[in-house]
């Protein structure tokens, strides 16, 4: 119980600081609210029991403060220079973005990312993927504009986010790498319209739950857990396809929704050079979540069961509905675009 009560106090400021920063008109309030968020995360991130989730929870310390003191600089830097006028102070800008860019994990200052989520747990590693990036990523909206820097980030992030995961054997670190490909078409999103990176957002939160909840579920770490199940029954194996084909941006799923919506933004503003290589690298991640699922259902293997451990909770109905929910939607909103 005190342990639980420990968790809720973290995740209540943990909330507070994510809170205080989108909510700040102030660059200091904006860097309180970001340090709060990351001093509440790392208790959650440490655990006595395994020493690895301690090691992440260093790394994380380390990557984030060095952030936090890049940011502090950049302000001061731009405090010193008043007014502040975006075009021309081109150097704070630029620092301003590569530490928020450092605090999100993108290309490329993404190396901590995979390390840290490779050795935490899956809720936490949820938190990482989804709560962690709001506050950072709404900041990087006052002052992200279409630029060499930031074209070469997006492009940089779905590259590595394409190709980081294709030798990855653990499943948190295959959804970090997919995390990077996807912060690559956020701040394009961002840089088109803060709507629709919101919707982008909501999105791929929904679609990361799912997994993250399959995964914890049935307990799982790695791909030779999933092939060589045999209590694990083909419809989750078929819901787990629905969902990953569906994270990947695949055209009859939810998760192509927001895609498209991006790629339709980036035609219009004639940035069809970084649409394309954005498309063309995407579908290498669509090649890894394949390769977890098809194996699945393809192999099965009968030594080796005792790695699964098949936990059956009251709430095992709501996994299915929210497969439900990210295979039809798409439909559903086409079908009510194209009654109006």
């Amino acid at each position: 119980m005190n342990n639980n009560s420990m968790k809720l106090l973290f995740l209540s400021t943990l909330m507070m600081g994510t809170i205080l920063s989108i909510s700040s008109n102030t660059w200091i309030g904006v860097w309180m609210g970001l340090e709060i968020n990351l001093l509440s995360f790392i208790p959650m991130l440490a655990n006595n029991k395994n020493m690895m989730m301690n090691e992440s929870a260093i790394k994380y310390f380390i990557v984030q403060a060095m952030a936090s003191t890049m940011l502090l600089f950049s302000i001061l830097l731009i405090q010193m220079k008043n007014p502040i006028e975006w075009g021309k102070e081109i150097i704070p800008s630029m620092m301003i973005s590569s530490s928020l860019l450092l605090k999100i994990g993108a290309a490329p200052f993404h190396f901590w990312f995979p390390e840290v989520m490779g050795s935490s747990s899956w809720i936490n590693c949820l938190t990482l993927m989804t709560w962690q990036k709001i506050a950072p990523m709404m900041v990087l909206s006052y002052c992200i504009k279409m630029g060499m820097f930031i074209f070469l980030i997006n492009i940089l992030s779905i590259i590595i986010g394409a190709l980081g995961g294709l030798n990855q054997t653990s499943l948190r670190q295959i959804l970090a790498y997919s995390s990077i490909s996807h912060l690559g078409w956020m701040m394009s999103s961002l840089i088109v319209s803060e709507n629709v990176w919101e919707l982008y957002f909501i999105i791929y939160s929904v679609l990361s739950m799912i997994m993250v909840l399959m995964f914890k579920n049935m307990n799982l770490f790695f791909l030779n857990q999933i092939n060589s199940s045999t209590n694990m029954k083909t419809e989750i194996k078929f819901m787990m396809l629905l969902s990953l084909l569906s994270l990947g941006g695949l055209p009859p799923f939810l998760g192509f929704l927001p895609k498209w919506i991006v790629i339709q933004m980036l035609i219009e503003n004639n940035l069809t050079t970084i649409m394309a290589i954005m498309v063309t690298f995407t579908t290498i991640t669509l090649y890894y979540y394949m390769r977890i699922s098809f194996s699945a259902l393809i192999l099965s293997y009968t030594e080796n069961s005792w790695l699964i451990n098949m936990k059956n909770n009251k709430s095992s109905f709501i996994l299915p509905f929210l497969v439900m929910i990210s295979t039809l939607s798409l439909m559903c909103a086409s079908s009510l675009v194209s009654l109006y």
